[in-house]
């Protein structure tokens, strides 16, 4: 592929987290308001078949990044519908689309897609085992990527995203600690908090390499608890990670049930040489140093 700032990027769900930080990458990598259309969800719907016609037709994009998703979690267990209209009817959208462009297409996928009962990293070729609604939505718009942009599509699963962008658990945290003495946070989920930041960049990097279309996984490195990074968090923040307390999963029950194990392994990113993702925890002492303010409390 050309360099990034000589290619068309159609960025969707550009507004959220991971949408924000690709398109801060992009522009750090010199690409001016004439290569790249990042459209939020309220720019455009992907579930609109005429919508994603009319933005391919219109801006002829050679790279597309769907950042575009329905991620209320809990929430998608009385709405499925509605998440797969987006996770999956909205990912069939676009890879149909990037395939009769000849574009090359980045589906962002998630470690729902796995039981979360292993006792080791999940490889590339795992056997998709979702135990949600949003797990099985993910998994739909994973197989169609597959299936209708065999030649384009990309699906590259992450897990435990955070960023300066919307909310998230890192957020949740540095609010908590100022708001409560001691919480608990459960110590029975492992899985490898993955910085946005770091994320894009990598995306960047797969969307110009010379990989070939198929699964990837892409996390931060190594792995912890809730609890663990919580305690990180706390650490970041000057305060005492003595106050976060371990608890389990079954004292905070949720309407969608939670992988217990989320760890991906990589080794599919590794062998078609891409830069690996650095730990975990350089990676939220990277992210503190960057943009401290953007974790902090407003008000």
């Amino acid at each position: 592929m050309s360099a990034p700032q000589q290619t068309r990027w159609l960025i969707t769900g550009a507004r959220g987290q991971l949408g924000s930080d690709l398109c801060r990458v992009l522009a750090a990598a010199g690409v001016d308001g004439e290569q790249l259309l990042a459209l939020g969800s309220d720019q455009l719907d992907i579930t609109s078949s005429a919508a994603v016609q009319a933005v391919f037709g219109d801006f002829q994009p050679q790279l597309v990044v769907n950042a575009a998703a329905y991620t209320a979690v809990d929430q998608a267990e009385t709405e499925e519908d509605r998440a797969f209209a987006v996770n999956a009817g909205g990912a069939a959208l676009l890879a149909a689309a990037a395939a009769r462009a000849g574009a090359r297409l980045l589906q962002v996928s998630t470690d729902y897609v796995f039981a979360g009962d292993a006792n080791q990293p999940y490889p590339e070729q795992a056997a998709p085992d979702p135990r949600s609604a949003y797990g099985r939505t993910k998994l739909a718009g994973e197989l169609a990527v597959r299936e209708l942009a065999p030649e384009h599509g990309y699906v590259v699963r992450t897990a435990w995203v955070y960023g300066a962008t919307g909310s998230n658990f890192v957020k949740t945290m540095a609010r908590l600690e100022q708001a409560r003495d001691t919480l608990e946070v459960v110590d029975d989920q492992r899985g490898s908090p993955t910085w946005s930041a770091d994320l894009a960049r990598r995306l960047v990097e797969l969307a110009g390499s010379a990989a070939r279309p198929g699964i990837y996984h892409c996390t931060g490195a190594g792995e912890t608890s809730w609890y663990g990074l919580a305690r990180a968090v706390f650490e970041e923040l000057g305060a005492d990670p003595e106050r976060v307390r371990p608890t389990t999963t079954d004292r905070f029950p949720r309407p969608a049930p939670r992988p217990a194990y989320s760890v991906l392994s990589d080794q599919a990113w590794r062998a078609a040489g891409l830069t690996a993702m650095p730990h975990w925890r350089e990676a939220l002492r990277r992210a503190f140093a960057e943009d401290r303010a953007a974790y902090l409390p407003s008000g």
